[in-house]
C-alpha cells in the first residue's frame, strides 16, 4: 500500500504568484505526492447573487460577495504553465480542480494534466461529470455534501462517458453502464473516490471517516479522505484503515486572509503529518500473517515443545505425568501432545528432554 498525498493549495495563494511557488515548494520540502490548485473562471462560477458560504464570511470581508472574492482568488491561465513545469522540475505532481466547462478544457486540452479531480459541489452536475468522463483522464471524485445513492448516480455518469455510451444520456442509461460489465472496469481503472465533509474547519466528530470504508465496500473503488478537520487525526485514521488517496490543505501561515487558510496546516505540521502517514502504511505491512525474520528467535525460546517431566525407559508409555509442554521451542509442537499419550517412549528420555 502506498498513500498517495495531494497537499491542496486551493487559492491560497491569495492571488499571489510568489506565493503560488512558495506553496509548491513547501509541498515538496514536505514529501507530497502532488499539490494541487484550482482551477476557475470566477464569472462562469458564481453569479452577482450567489452568497458567501458562512465559513467564508468569516474569514473574508463579509460586505465583499462570493462573485467578488471568487475573482480576487482565480488563478490566471498563464501562471499555470509555469507552475506545472516548476512542479515538473522539482518532481512533485501538479493537479488543478475544474469548476467549470471552459476550466476543465483547459486543464485537458491546454495543460495535458493525466488526472482531473472533481469537487464535490459538482457530484449532481451530470452534465459536467460527462464532459470529465468523456476526457478520458483519470478520475478524483470527492463527495462531500453526498449521499451513497447520489454517488452512485455520479459514477454511473462516469461510467457512461468512460465507455463511450452512444445512445442518448439518461437516468436509465447511466444506471446500466454502472451495473454492466464494462462500466466497472472503467471505474476501477479510472476513478478513486474521496469521502469528505464540507465543512471549513470540520469539527472531528464529523469527519466520520468510516464512511470511506464504506464506500470502497460498496463500490470497490480505490478511496480515500479529503481532510478539512484541524489537526491530523482524521487523515492518520483514514491512513490506517487503507485510503489510496489522502488530500489536506495546506498554507504558509494560517492567520493570512482568505477562506482556507484556518482549515488548513502550516509547512511544519504538513510535513510531520506525511512522515506519520508514511508510518502509518510501515506499520500496517502487507497484511499476510506469517512469522516476520525478527520474531525467529523469540519464536525459539518462548514457545514450548514436548518435554519428558520425568525419567522415561524406552517403550514406557508416555502418560499426563510423564509428558508435558517446556521451554524452548525448538522440538515437536505440544498441539501433537494427545498424539504421543498412550504411546511407547520412542527411546529412553530424561528428565526435560525435548521429544
Amino acid at each position: 500500500m502506498s498513500v498517495f498525498f495531494i497537499a491542496e493549495a486551493g487559492v491560497n495563494h491569495n492571488g499571489d504568484k510568489d506565493m503560488a511557488f512558495r506553496l509548491i515548494d513547501a509541498a515538496v520540502e514536505a514529501g507530497a505526492d502532488a499539490v494541487k490548485f484550482q482551477t476557475f473562471n470566477a464569472d462562469a462560477l458564481a453569479s452577482e447573487s450567489a452568497p458567501k458560504a458562512a465559513y467564508q464570511n468569516e474569514t473574508t470581508d463579509a460586505e465583499e460577495s462570493q462573485l467578488e472574492m471568487l475573482r480576487r482568488l482565480e488563478l490566471p491561465r498563464a501562471w499555470h504553465f509555469e507552475l506545472r513545469d516548476y512542479c515538473i522540475d522539482n518532481g512533485i505532481a501538479f493537479l488543478s480542480t475544474p469548476f467549470d466547462s471552459v476550466s476543465l478544457a483547459f486543464l485537458n486540452d491546454e495543460l495535458g494534466l493525466e488526472t482531473i479531480k472533481v469537487p464535490s459541489g459538482e457530484v449532481t452536475n451530470g452534465p459536467f461529470l460527462l464532459e470529465i468522463a468523456r476526457t478520458g483522464r483519470d478520475i478524483i471524485l470527492s463527495t462531500g455534501m453526498s449521499t451513497l445513492d447520489e454517488v452512485r448516480a455520479a459514477l454511473g455518469v462516469l461510467a457512461f462517458g468512460l465507455t463511450g455510451g452512444n445512445e442518448t444520456p439518461s437516468l436509465d442509461a447511466f444506471a446500466a453502464a454502472f451495473d454492466g460489465a464494462d462500466g466497472q472496469k472503467a471505474l476501477n481503472d479510472k476513478v478513486t473516490v474521496l469521502h469528505c465533509t464540507s465543512a471549513y474547519p470540520t469539527p472531528l466528530a464529523d469527519a466520520n471517516v468510516a464512511a470511506m470504508v464504506t464506500m470502497r465496500d460498496t463500490f470497490a473503488l480505490k478511496t480515500g479522505f479529503s481532510d478539512h478537520t484541524e489537526g491530523d487525526t482524521a487523515s492518520l485514521t483514514a491512513a490506517a484503515l487503507g485510503a489510496d488517496v489522502i488530500e489536506k490543505h495546506f498554507t504558509l501561515d494560517r492567520s493570512l486572509p482568505g477562506p482556507d487558510h484556518k482549515a488548513s496546516l502550516e509547512p511544519d505540521a504538513l510535513g510531520a503529518l506525511i512522515r506519520d502517514i508514511r508510518a502509518v502504511e510501515t506499520a500496517l505491512g502487507d497484511g499476510i500473517k506469517t512469522p516476520c525474520e525478527i520474531e525467529a528467535d523469540t519464536r525459539r525460546v518462548v514457545r514450548k515443545s514436548l518435554t519428558a517431566l520425568d525419567d522415561v525407559a524406552e517403550g514406557a508409555e508416555l502418560t499426563a505425568q510423564s509428558l508435558g509442554a517446556m521451554r524452548p521451542g525448538s522440538g515437536t509442537s505440544p498441539m501433537h501432545y494427545w498424539e504421543h499419550i498412550g504411546r511407547p517412549a520412542p527411546r529412553a528420555l530424561k528428565k526435560g528432554d525435548l521429544l
